[in-house]
């Protein structure tokens, strides 16, 4: 790491995809660190680390695109797949808000059944019963693949979703923006330039996004920046994303097998993103896949965002990876860092601080 490109970042200037590479192969992880901890003190002056109280709710496990990455997929016709109901996903988000949640996350399998009425009925009737709830729900592939089953275009049904009550879009089935890479670990998944028409789409009509990476599984250093450049050119053109969210793969149970990044690789990645990302606001620390203890260090490598209590998360637990978290225990977390913790809403309003 070159004194020019340390005084580039340290003065808030733009890095390229060359710098961002050498940073990523090159540079020492603690002085990585510090300059992204620099810049997250720049856009949050203040000591505070914020999550939001949420339920992950995956309304089926049936899913037509067999990702070999994925250990929570089944296929249809499997003795153990499932479609839950409607009074079953709202007594999941009942339990929410009698906890203080705020935000419920649904997403689920491709269905080769399910249409946009279904979510549409679905949503409406979410909305009428839980008005305080985030309705943060749905993939970009399962959007892609929803308009598909019901003849719509992908604005076709963005549009129908946000009117039946869908309010923001997460950008899960990112993993790697990186169309050889999406072939070799999803190739019946949408690709890269699907994944950016959806979010696009969302951003024009107003919807808050966010967006995430999957590292570790076959991806190489120069797949990650891209990666993350992608997500800033987009973000550029009148993207709508308030948060970048990095985790590691967990290759238990799956398919595609391997071993997952380790704690450097992460912090390193963590660290890249917030200098790279000037133009997303915040960077979540992943502690479903890291664990509490990293994820508090993760605090001084850029991130200023915990994400969600997720009173309940399926899907990385598939893979074997079951780091749970309460409320209190996120408290103490942040607190134990010497940091404020403050409850936010899915918008990163401040709802109350611990």
């Amino acid at each position: 790491m070159t004194v020019d490109l340390i005084t580039k970042i340290s003065e808030g200037a733009r890095i390229e995809r060359a710098e961002a590479l050498a940073l990523l192969e090159s540079a020492d992880l603690l002085p990585l660190g510090r300059l992204a901890a620099d810049i997250r003190w720049r856009l949050h002056p203040e000591p505070v680390v914020t999550f939001v109280v949420d339920r992950n709710v995956n309304y089926t496990n049936i899913c037509e695109s067999k990702c070999s990455f994925c250990a929570f997929y089944r296929e249809p016709g499997a003795a153990d797949g499932f479609l839950l109901d409607e009074e079953e996903i709202f007594s999941k988000i009942a339990e929410l808000v009698a906890q203080g949640g705020t935000q419920l996350l649904m997403q689920g399998g491709l269905h080769p059944s399910l249409k946009i009425e279904f979510f549409e009925t679905l949503f409406r009737e979410i909305k009428q019963r839980f008005p305080s709830v985030q309705n943060h729900s749905l993939s970009p592939a399962e959007i892609t693949h929803i308009a598909g089953n019901s003849g719509l275009t992908v604005a076709e049904a963005i549009t129908r979703l946000k009117s039946a009550g869908l309010d923001s879009l997460p950008g899960g089935g990112a993993e790697i923006l990186v169309d050889s890479i999406r072939q070799e670990i999803s190739p019946k998944k949408i690709g890269w330039g699907g994944w950016a028409a959806v979010m696009r789409e969302a951003a024009r009509l107003g919807m808050p996004t966010t967006a995430t990476m999957m590292f570790g599984s076959r991806e190489k250093a120069v797949d990650i920046v891209e990666h993350l450049f992608r997500i800033r050119e987009l973000q550029d053109e009148g993207g709508s994303f308030t948060a970048f969210i990095p985790w590691t793969y967990q290759p238990g149970n799956t398919e595609l097998g391997g071993k997952t990044a380790s704690g450097i690789e992460y912090l390193k990645v963590l660290a890249l993103s917030r200098i790279v990302l000037d133009n997303i606001p915040n960077i979540q620390a992943s502690w479903v896949t890291q664990g509490a203890k990293m994820a508090q260090v993760a605090l001084f490598f850029g991130a200023n965002d915990l994400g969600g209590t997720m009173l309940e998360e399926n899907v990385v637990a598939a893979a074997g990876c079951r780091f749970r978290m309460s409320m209190e225990e996120m408290v103490a977390l942040i607190q134990g860092a010497g940091l404020k913790a403050a409850q936010r809403s899915t918008l990163y309003t401040i709802l109350r601080y611990s």
